[in-house]
């Protein structure tokens, strides 16, 4: 857990209902940040734990202010009102976080058309429509960050013939961060993407890929949570246009002891990641 203060920050954020999401949500607003939330999780899912009502219940006990709204990343009104509610609420944005994504593992002849419609327009069509919402108020901000959860391009046949309609997703939403990075590097915003070196024990991982036994070999979420407050801790000036992997941002930052992340050995390596 980090100790960064994030006084007076205000991020927007994909998703954030649980898992990954609601752990960097949580541990910004333990620094102090102000949060506002764009997620579908009105009702509760038997299937999956606490709507956006109950992140920001935990957000703001955590110590930060939040602000949830129910929406859709598809919607491009959903997309505007959480970026004004942002605005109006806190009088900015300094940091996008694209978080909201689809993951399905299917190959190529066993994924229907629609399910690969819904990858590209949560995964890559979201990030771009929440980054774009975000920009005009990034650019007002001495801390402006767009911080994408997705992978290193790792360009081997393995991952790439493993799932290609996800592959495309979170590739497009990795070469969207390093285009940003880019487009408005002189406008002094930083655009990083972070990727956990193994698998996380979420419900995501649960529910599609192997069960109570696929979590006990994954970290746990706060991994990601502390090594998204590193990233985000810095003046965007200090790294932008990196894929970033939890453990290495960790190292930097003297985090070396990983055990209080969890996980049975052997660890699970997360898609896209090869064995280091």
């Amino acid at each position: 857990m980090s100790n960064t203060r994030f006084d007076g920050i205000t991020a927007v954020m994909s998703g954030g209902s649980r898992g990954i999401g609601l752990a960097i949500a949580t541990e910004l607003a333990r620094g102090g940040a102000n949060l506002v939330l764009l997620a579908k999780t009105d009702n509760p899912d038997p299937r999956l734990p606490g709507t956006i009502h109950t992140a920001v219940a935990e957000i703001e006990a955590a110590g930060g202010q939040a602000v949830g709204v129910v929406g859709d990343v598809r919607n491009d009104e959903d997309v505007a009102r959480a970026a004004r509610t942002a605005a109006e609420t806190f009088g900015g944005i300094d940091i996008c976080i694209n978080n909201a994504s689809v993951l399905n593992l299917s190959g190529t002849e066993d994924l229907p058309l629609k399910r690969f419609d819904l990858i590209q327009q949560v995964n890559v069509r979201g990030t771009f429509a929440l980054t774009q919402a975000c920009l005009p108020h990034l650019k007002k901000s001495a801390s402006g960050h767009i911080l994408t959860l997705s992978p290193p391009l790792n360009m081997s046949e393995n991952w790439l013939g493993k799932h290609p309609g996800y592959t495309l997703g979170k590739y497009g939403m990795t070469l969207l961060a390093l285009g940003f990075a880019a487009e408005f590097k002189d406008a002094g915003i930083a655009s990083n993407c972070l990727w956990p070196e193994t698998t996380i024990a979420t419900a995501a991982v649960k529910n599609l890929l192997g069960g109570e036994e696929a979590t006990a070999h994954a970290r746990s979420p706060q991994v990601m949570a502390d090594a998204a407050a590193a990233v985000l801790s810095h003046t965007p000036g200090y790294r932008t246009g990196r894929t970033l992997v939890d453990v290495d941002v960790l190292t930097e930052a003297g985090i070396t002891d990983l055990t209080p992340y969890g996980g049975t050995e052997p660890l699970d390596y997360d898609i896209f990641v090869d064995p280091r």
